[in-house]
Formats: C-alpha cells, sequence, structure tokens
C-alpha cells in the first residue's frame, strides 16, 4: 500500500511539473529580434480604435489627411498625439518572446476577451489588424500580442498609460479660452436670476441692481469668469443639437464681452451618470461634455454669492458675553 501511494505521489509531482513546464510563461531566448509588422509604416495607418476593461473606447479616423473623431461628427484629434503611438506600433519586434501557449494569454491579459487594451488599426488598403496589451510584469515592460498569434511578447516601448481609451487624450482638450484681462462685461443667466457685471476704467468690478448698503465680492467675481472664459472638454459630443442636451431650457447662459468679441456660453443638461454638462459656446459648432466642478459656480451661484458678508459684530468693551 505505501508503495502504491508512492507511487501515486511520484505521478502527481511529474504532472504538476510538466504543466508548470507547459503553460507557465516564461522568458524563450530567441535569435534575430525582428519587426512584428515588417511591411507596414505609420504613415499607412489610417484609422485606429482603442478600448479598455472598462467600457471606454475611442475611435480615430484620418479626415481628408486630418485626424479626427468621426463618432463626434469629425471632431479634431490632434496628429503630434497619435503618430508617436503609430510609431511604436510599427517598432514592435518579436525580440523578447514569453511565450507560445494559447493558455497563458488571460493570465497576461492579452486574451480577446481579457485585456487591458485592445488596439485595431487599418491601412489605406483596408487591412486590419488587432494588438492586445496586457499585463506589466515589471515598471515600463508590457505584454503584448496581435490577433491571431499565439505568440506573446514583452516591450518596454509601449505602455497601457499612452494607449487611453478616452477622448480627452487624443484632442486639445481647451474648448474656449477668452483672456480674462480683455473681459470688460460679463452676464449670467441661471435659476435664481439674470446677473451683470461691468469691469471700471481701473479694473474694478461693479453688479447692476447693487444696493447702497451691498458690498459685490470681486474675488467671486473673478471666480465666475474664470469658469466662464475658460472651458475644457471631457468629451466631444457632435455638431447636431439633440433634445437631452438640454438647450431649449439651458441651466445657464454666460455672456461675455470684450472691445473685440462677445462670446456666449450656454450649459445644458447634466449627466447624473458621471455628473457632467452639456455645453455649446458660440465660438465651437461643437457640443461637448464638460465636468461638473469647470461649470459649478455659473449653474449654482446665487445673488448673495456675489455679495461680501457682513463683519461679525465684536462685542464693546465692558460688555458681558455669554
Amino acid at each position: 500500500m505505501k508503495r502504491h501511494n508512492r507511487i501515486l505521489t511520484g505521478t502527481l509531482v511529474i504532472q504538476i511539473i510538466l504543466s508548470i513546464a507547459i503553460f507557465w510563461p516564461k522568458s524563450v531566448v530567441t535569435g534575430a529580434s525582428e519587426l512584428l509588422f515588417p511591411d507596414l509604416e505609420a504613415g499607412d495607418i489610417v484609422a485606429l480604435s482603442i478600448a479598455d476593461t472598462d467600457g471606454n473606447s475611442i475611435v480615430l479616423r484620418q479626415i481628408a489627411g486630418n485626424w479626427a473623431l468621426p463618432d463626434a461628427d469629425d471632431y479634431p484629434a490632434q496628429a503630434g498625439k497619435i503618430t508617436p503611438l503609430l510609431d511604436k506600433i510599427v517598432g514592435l519586434t518579436t525580440g523578447r518572446l514569453v511565450t507560445r501557449t494559447d493558455a497563458s494569454h488571460k493570465r497576461l491579459q492579452v486574451a480577446p476577451d481579457d485585456f487591458v487594451r485592445r488596439i485595431e488599426f487599418e491601412t489605406a488598403d483596408g487591412t486590419k489588424r488587432t494588438l492586445y496589451l496586457g499585463s506589466s510584469p515589471s515598471y515600463g515592460a508590457t505584454h503584448f500580442r496581435v490577433d491571431g498569434q499565439s505568440e506573446t511578447y514583452l516591450t518596454n516601448d509601449i505602455s497601457t498609460w499612452e494607449t487611453n481609451a478616452t477622448a480627452a487624450s487624443w484632442i486639445d482638450t481647451v474648448y474656449l479660452s477668452v483672456p480674462q484681462a480683455d473681459v470688460t462685461r460679463m452676464t449670467l443667466e441661471n435659476a435664481d436670476g439674470t446677473f451683470t457685471f461691468t469691469k471700471d476704467d481701473e479694473g474694478n468690478w461693479t453688479m447692476d441692481g447693487l444696493a447702497a448698503d451691498e458690498t459685490l465680492d470681486e474675488a467671486k467675481v473673478t471666480a465666475l469668469l474664470g469658469q466662464a472664459a475658460s472651458v475644457n472638454v471631457v468629451s466631444p459630443l457632435g455638431k447636431e443639437d439633440q433634445a437631452a442636451y438640454g438647450m431649449e431650457e439651458p441651466n445657464a447662459v454666460a455672456t461675455i464681452e470684450t472691445n473685440d468679441q462677445t462670446v456666449t456660453l450656454r450649459i445644458g443638461a447634466k449627466d447624473t451618470a458621471d455628473n457632467s454638462y452639456v455645453v455649446i459656446s458660440s465660438e465651437s459648432p461643437y457640443y461637448v461634455r464638460v465636468s461638473e466642478f469647470s461649470v459649478k459656480n455659473l449653474v449654482e451661484n446665487t445673488r448673495d454669492d456675489f455679495l461680501q458678508s457682513p463683519p461679525t459684530p465684536t462685542p464693546e468693551e465692558g460688555t458681558n458675553t455669554p
């Protein structure tokens, strides 16, 4: 019986060792390093899409020679952010082979249903390829695999943090920028009413309808102007107005005037999922989403928010206080 148990134990140990040898990913020393896409140049790629495991995805495509977001009515993207990624993709090599086994794909997060990034790109001749970026075994190193191939490699030339699947990573996030020093007049309309602020020749702000015993808090006006004159995009939506954007009854409308221009910013509906707001500027044909924080004062400020609070009275000398 003891001999039988020893045989069973020995067999089990051998099976475990064989399983580790077959399925556990390991570095494999290869011969010459070759380009993963030997016939591909960065300029050949005309479309690119990136997805992550959080459900985010972004599509980028060349439209008339310029990179844009086709899902947002060709909102302009920045070639200076896209081209370096394309250069890194075409520069990937087979020099650091990790495994040839399909069973390792999930463990390394380069499987079709378990990845960190999925990058799909298309060339001008219509050829499409898919690249999976996976786990990072050490700082700066990333596992990667081409769809349809068993081999998984390691690279230090491309990482998941530089392949973000949100629009803000690939566009100029500045949506509206008016020099605050040039603004001479600002009007805000929101649920609490209409407020008009004017800057005098000395650079001081006044508010229409200010009572004799009220003092304007100019710091609050400056903060308000900062939100109205400088707006950053979270994600572009497109050029077509939609009922869901809430522009028929916006949450706020800010109008800023300089000696040369008048700019209107309309703040529409709030998305309760991420607390972002839809906005449209008279300076752009595009509707975009912005963060709640960036327009909070425009939407929520009341008249009292623009006034200095009266000083707290101090007890007179000799007066007993409770």
